[in-house]
């Protein structure tokens, strides 16, 4: 299936690693131009390196407005346009129970997951999309629909998230696609109190008998981000191996 990216121009932010680096990787693959960021520029650069030809990186702290600017312009400056508009970066360092949240990390929580992906889509739309068009995939979570012991503050973000993005669409189109992609528990270092001392009960309870690969998201990403999904926006898409359903077992 062609995808309609060769020639078109990705950003995706929060890209060192994990599910940001195989989504890079993937629309590399497809025929994009790709811009990873990260918070170091040794990151950003290595992992760039990782991906090979038509990959720069680009050290850019999600929610540092002058380095989203100058990550965008540079962008511009170096392969004519934004395209695509993967917001990738997240965190969660307010892991734990709701009655010993401090400020400092529920406000933290909320400033990368919701703050950044509003800001760089803000910024995306200024410079270049909402004059050509373009499509922008925010990574959300299957905690947005689910509830988890220390996990409501990452859930709420999450769930805030996958509202945004149906405000988005509404607000952007019809010049741009805005989506989100709800992962389940996938083999990274964010998710690693999910599954790194019980992966094999996690895949016991997932229908699809398996953790979630960083690839696996890379795929939805880019499906969404290309002409084939050139009708859907506003989405939630799942995609979890069946994990919120279970096996029953």
């Amino acid at each position: 299936m062609d995808l309609g990216l060769t020639g078109r121009t990705a950003v995706i932010t929060g890209a060192s690693r994990g599910i940001g680096l195989a989504i890079a990787r993937t629309l590399r693959d497809e025929g994009a131009n790709v811009v990873l960021t990260a918070r170091r520029q040794e990151d950003a650069e290595k992992a760039a390196a990782e991906i090979g030809e038509r990959a720069i990186g680009i050290g850019a702290h999600v929610t540092d407005e002058d380095a989203a600017r100058a990550c965008l312009e540079k962008t511009l400056e170096t392969f004519g346009s934004i395209d695509v508009l993967v917001n990738n970066a997240g965190t969660n360092p307010s892991f734990g129970s709701l009655t010993a949240q401090e400020h400092s990390r529920f406000m933290k929580t909320l400033d990368v997951n919701l703050w950044g992906p509003q800001l760089w889509t803000q910024l995306a739309h200024e410079l270049w999309m909402g004059e050509h068009g373009g499509s922008v995939v925010h990574t959300a979570s299957l905690g947005a629909f689910a509830v988890g012991r220390n996990l409501a503050v990452y859930h709420a973000s999450k769930a805030a998230l996958a509202h945004l993005t149906r405000h988005h669409a509404q607000e952007l189109g019809p010049k741009v696609r805005v989506n989100a992609i709800a992962p389940g528990v996938v083999r990274t270092k964010l998710a690693e109190e999910l599954w790194k001392e019980h992966e094999a009960a996690v895949a016991d309870d997932t229908p699809m008998a398996r953790i979630g690969e960083p690839e696996d998201i890379g795929s939805l990403a880019a499906f969404l981000a290309g002409s084939q999904a050139s009708w859907i926006t506003g989405e939630v898409i799942v995609i979890d191996g069946g994990q919120r359903w279970g096996t029953g077992r």
